[in-house]
């Protein structure tokens, strides 16, 4: 049986105490006490970066499709078109270019289950910066060879992500360089909110979005909550940290060990401060799903709409028989999988002709 919605009932989960400190733009936090600079009056990320980083992400990326599924009753953005093959070099790019606009062009380190290292070493190669990337032991080929085609350094770091984050950061000390997170950072925050840049013109009324460690649904929710456009997140039973936080189930501090899942993008212990800090402001319900239906959703996407998209990338359509709404749209987050996992996700049951 799945997992019921995070909002069962009307009211927004009681928000979490806000954090003692909050990482800055760039995430070169000087915090000071609750002060966040990169947060408006209203919560959200504040407007002067969302258009800095809009501006610099038409520049150097394509706009990605939006497209029509009538067997859905909903329309696809299609993010595992990106250069990469997912949104996360919206946020890389508009990070590092920050990084060499300022004159900082030492060597970056990232931590990344795949998509946004390599987010990280297609930036780094068109602005000229080494890249180093940390990645835990089973870690998507594709994606890993991806990284390395790019021109990146790829080193395996532990078990999980939390693991590759102390790595990478111990590393960019070490060489003097500079770790640039995947989704705790406002510069990688404003970078994914270009996704609901490019939506604004087709009008939807509600968006559903994937979450792991929160910063596309936290980029996503700053643009679209002030245009009135609801924004549903959706997570997998047993990662759903955000929803958890969110809810004041528990401590923000990471769990152990998250379980495994199909959506391995979002598979992170803990949601990062600034992205919880800014779902808090405007996130009002989470669809929390289960394994079963993220196989389905990409089997289901591939062999029906001929879209390929990895387990993170299809929970948002997983998600869409539990969304209400007049015009929804469904961010397919990425299509980086392995072709071998892909092909036993759709095929047929034994006893099932086709």
């Amino acid at each position: 049986m799945s997992a019921p919605s995070a909002s069962s009932n009307p009211h927004r989960p009681p928000r979490p105490p806000r954090p003692a400190s909050c990482p800055q733009a760039n995430a070169r936090s000087s915090a000071r006490g609750d002060d966040c600079p990169a947060l408006a009056a209203d919560g959200l990320l504040d407007p002067a970066l969302l258009a800095a980083a809009a501006a610099r992400v038409r520049g150097a990326l394509p706009e990605t499709p939006l497209i029509r599924s009538d067997r859905l009753g909903a329309w696809l953005k299609l993010e595992n078109l990106q250069t990469t093959g997912a949104y996360k070099v919206r946020g890389a790019f508009n990070a590092l270019a920050v990084e060499v606009e300022r004159g900082r062009t030492g060597p970056v380190f990232a931590a990344s289950a795949g998509n946004h290292g390599l987010g990280v070493a297609w930036a780094a190669r068109r602005l000229g910066v080494a890249a180093t990337v940390l990645v835990p032991g089973g870690a998507s080929r594709t994606k890993v060879a991806g990284c390395r085609a790019f021109g990146a350094r790829v080193l395996h770091a532990g078990d999980n992500f939390e693991r590759c984050v102390a790595r990478a950061r111990a590393l960019a000390e070490a060489a003097g360089g500079h770790f640039l997170h995947a989704f705790d950072d406002a510069e990688v925050i404003a970078g994914q909110s270009t996704v609901a840049a490019e939506l604004l013109a087709s009008r939807p009324d509600v968006v559903v979005v994937p979450v792991g460690g929160g910063g596309l649904v936290a980029g996503v929710g700053s643009v679209l909550r002030r245009h009135g456009i609801r924004v549903v997140g959706v997570q997998v039973a047993g990662v759903d940290s955000l929803r958890r936080a969110l809810a004041g189930e528990g401590p923000l501090t990471p769990r152990p060990a998250p379980a495994p899942t199909l959506a391995d993008g979002l598979r992170v212990s803990a949601p990062g401060r600034l992205p919880l800090r800014i779902a808090s402001a405007f996130l009002d319900e989470i669809v929390v799903i289960g394994e079963a239906e993220v196989r389905a959703a990409v089997a289901s996407l591939a062999l029906h709409e001929r879209v390929i998209a990895e387990g993170a990338g299809a929970v948002a359509v997983a998600a869409l028989s539990r969304v209400a709404g007049r015009r929804r749209v469904a961010i397919v987050s990425g299509g980086n999988i392995d072709a071998s996992l892909l092909a036993r996700l759709i095929a047929p049951s034994p006893g099932i002709r086709a």
